[in-house]
């Protein structure tokens, strides 16, 4: 069994940052109430942590060559840990919001390094099993994070949700120690702090301005001056990437058509699945009434059905051509948003969802084991670590943009759900913040408007998810027009074994990928 310690430590680690993507979306509500804070602090707790995923990690992934991927991932679970403490004893938004991105900064050095630490752990066998292994416990984490996150606010608190993260790094730091050996790729380059920095400022200004623009407005010279921040520093991100000569990203890669619709596919799969779920869980807690266990057991089916199609697709259907596994499971997504957004009435329960969320859940499983397969057998074997970390990359951006975009269209819902009301200003922002169980507790007769708000709110936000879906989906149509991997072959880019292996494996969320890695049994794995 003391095989089988590396594993140990590598599945702690990629559980734990996981389910702190999504267990927090059940503690919201108890947080506004304690924090007395608003609806664009709930977004930022939400988004901080996954932007600064998707900023760090290739950047983490060559520090991690470089120095040492077992030492970096030791660096992100002590980082991790004092991160999560901080946001326990958190008193007020704007340092939970900081530590937040702290634990972010800590999650992207695991993130990045977990699947480079297996690969030099294991071969042959040993090595399939392990990744099988992983993957099936990243999407227990998928389907974990509501309903843990909901028993630790429920019994303890909301602050209890980030110290349950204390014990399991001590572990995982006890098992890395004892078992986990150094590797790192001797051929590395240095780090392209500028291109980090652009990038971290790109989607940083994008991000802050669709949050704010609820308040600020489209057109307002703040929104507009953020928008025009992020285009600079994308296009600055461009430049530096070009001229590099060690580039985080190596834009070339961008050439296939079958990247850029992967890449797209990522964005937009994690924005429309998942960017909802915060709004959703306000709904069901603060008008709704539900406690926040039975919030996240209403996830369920779509982290269930996710999960159990994730493990039959990527047996059944490895090889299947991209346009049937991922642009098939961005319709399956597209259209499960749309039938949520169709039956949901005002007066209606958690039930109207349950069909639209198994939907969205099949159209996860189908879409996650194929991503990776798809973009390692895009690019030449040499990029597969480079490719698969901006695969991660474009998940998590895809998660922060979706719930910014979505918050502003779930606001601007509930202000015209408002509209003949008679409910003054500032009242949809009192129910996005978690506010309606007080002024229903204040006035019961005040429910018609309420349910009228969020069935209008949620209902818009849902019409956006689905669209986001079946775009997805004909990008997927329009660029990829041969199977991922031939094209790569016709191509002479090679897929390589990588495809493979990276196909068979079952997982409906995230799947950490080393960022820019070229050590031989890292090109392996992936």
């Amino acid at each position: 069994m003391r095989k089988w310690l590396p594993l140990t430590a590598v599945c702690l680690g990629a559980f734990m940052l996981l389910v702190d993507v999504t267990i927090v979306t059940v503690a919201l509500p108890d947080m506004a109430a304690d924090m007395r804070t608003g609806f664009s602090d709930l977004q930022w707790v939400m988004d901080i942590y996954a932007l600064a995923l998707a900023a760090l990690l290739l950047g983490a992934g060559s520090l991690a060559d470089r120095i040492g991927r077992r030492r970096v991932y030791l660096g992100g679970l002590g980082l991790f840990a004092a991160a999560s403490l901080a946001c326990g004893l958190a008193s007020g938004p704007a340092a939970l919001i900081a530590f937040r991105a702290v634990q972010g900064i800590g999650g992207a050095a695991m993130f990045a390094t977990t699947m480079a630490l297996l690969s030099s752990a294991y071969q042959g066998r040993d090595r399939g099993v392990a990744f099988g292994v992983w993957g099936a416990v990243n999407g227990a984490a998928a389907a974990a994070g509501p309903i843990i996150g909901g028993l630790l606010t429920e019994q303890f608190g909301w602050r209890w949700i980030f110290f349950i993260n204390l014990p399991v790094c001590a572990l995982a730091v006890y098992v890395t120690l004892k078992a986990v050996s150094e590797s790192r790729d001797p051929h590395a380059k240095g780090l392209d702090l500028p291109g980090m920095a652009t990038f971290t400022t790109g989607a940083a200004a994008v991000t802050y301005a669709l949050i704010r623009v609820g308040e600020n407005g489209w057109t307002s010279a703040t929104t507009l001056a953020l928008f025009a921040l992020s285009a600079a520093a994308f296009a600055a991100f461009v430049l530096v990437e070009l001229r590099s000569s060690r580039p985080m990203l190596d834009l070339s890669l961008f050439r296939s058509p079958t990247f850029v619709a992967v890449m797209a596919a990522a964005l937009l799969m994690s924005g429309a699945a998942f960017g909802y779920m915060m709004y959703v869980s306000l709904w069901l807690q603060s008008a709704e009434g539900m406690g926040p266990v039975a919030a996240g057991l209403t996830m369920l089916p779509m982290s269930l059905a996710a999960f159990v199609v994730a493990a039959v697709t990527g047996k059944l259907m490895h090889g299947a051509p991209a346009r049937i596994t991922i642009g098939g499971g961005l319709f399956l997504i597209g259209a499960g948003a749309l039938l949520m957004g169709w039956m949901l009435d005002a007066g209606d329960g958690w039930t109207a969802l349950v069909a639209g969320l198994a939907i969205t859940g099949l159209g996860v499983g189908m879409i996650s084991p194929a991503l990776a397969a798809a973009a390692m057998g895009a690019v030449p074997p040499a990029r597969a670590g480079m490719a698969g970390g901006a695969l991660n990359t474009a998940r998590q951006l895809g998660m922060a943009l979706g719930i910014a975009v979505l918050g502003a269209v779930f606001q601007s819902g509930l202000e015209d759900g408002l509209a003949g009301s008679g409910q003054p200003h500032g009242t949809a922002e009192v129910l996005a913040g978690g506010g309606a169980g007080q002024l229903l507790h204040a006035a019961p007769a005040a429910r018609h408007w309420v349910e009228a708000a969020f069935a209008s709110g949620l209902r818009d936000t849902f019409w956006v998810s689905g669209a986001m879906g079946l775009a997805g989906a004909l990008i997927l149509i329009v660029l990829v027009r041969r199977p991922a991997a031939a094209a790569a072959a016709g191509s002479g880019s090679g897929s390589g074994s990588g495809s493979d292996d990276k196909g068979s494996v079952p997982v409906p969320v995230p799947v950490p990928v080393p960022g820019q890695g070229s050590a031989p049994a890292e090109r392996a794995a992936v």
